[in-house]
């Protein structure tokens, strides 16, 4: 029986040597893979409340949509800088190699909407967190963030949960 990290496939040296990328398109391609990735995504918020789904730019987007498609709530997408028309709030984070902004919707959540956070890959976690501080800045409650692949030696696990956050990832990968 296939698990979801059968359906990853590793790139060698993408972006740039020395980084092993880990492909979740093939993931996506296969309904098969695709469906056991929503459903074990879900999985561990069961009977839990939630309002709203967002997703992190950009894979978090599909699987977001499918998430909050499956439990008949709205998406709400988190984006980097310049690519939300309308009012919006930012968040600056770092990055390996530098910095970055990422955006939301100053209307896209109500205080006191329960929200789960979902991308594909948590890596050092400064996305996650800087998506999720727009979250809370906007008054939504964190129930939990979730993750087809967790690459724990860059610590973004450690991070996100060291700062009270529950982490639920469906599949791990050594090495960056």
């Amino acid at each position: 029986m296939k698990t979801v990290k059968d359906y990853i496939r590793t790139i060698v040296d993408f972006p740039h040597e020395g980084i092993m990328f880990r492909d979740v398109t093939t993931l996506f391609a296969d309904p098969r893979g695709m469906r056991l990735a929503i459903d074990q995504l879900l999985a561990p918020y069961v009977g839990q409340h939630i309002d709203k789904v967002v997703g992190l730019e950009a894979r978090g987007f599909i699987i977001g949509g499918a998430i909050a498609h499956q439990l008949s709530i709205g998406f709400v997408p988190i984006r980097k800088k310049g690519k939300l028309p309308g009012a919006v709030i930012s968040e600056d984070y770092k990055l390996e190699y530098g910095e970055a902004v990422v955006e939301v919707h100053d209307d896209a959540i109500q205080p006191g909407e329960k929200i789960l956070v979902v991308d594909d890959l948590l890596a050092t976690g400064g996305t996650a967190e800087a998506g999720i501080k727009l979250v809370e800045r906007l008054g939504g409650e964190i129930v939990g963030c979730a993750f087809i692949i967790d690459l724990p030696e860059l610590g973004g696990r450690k991070r996100l949960e060291d700062l009270g956050y529950d982490i639920h990832a469906l599949c791990q990968f050594d090495g960056a």
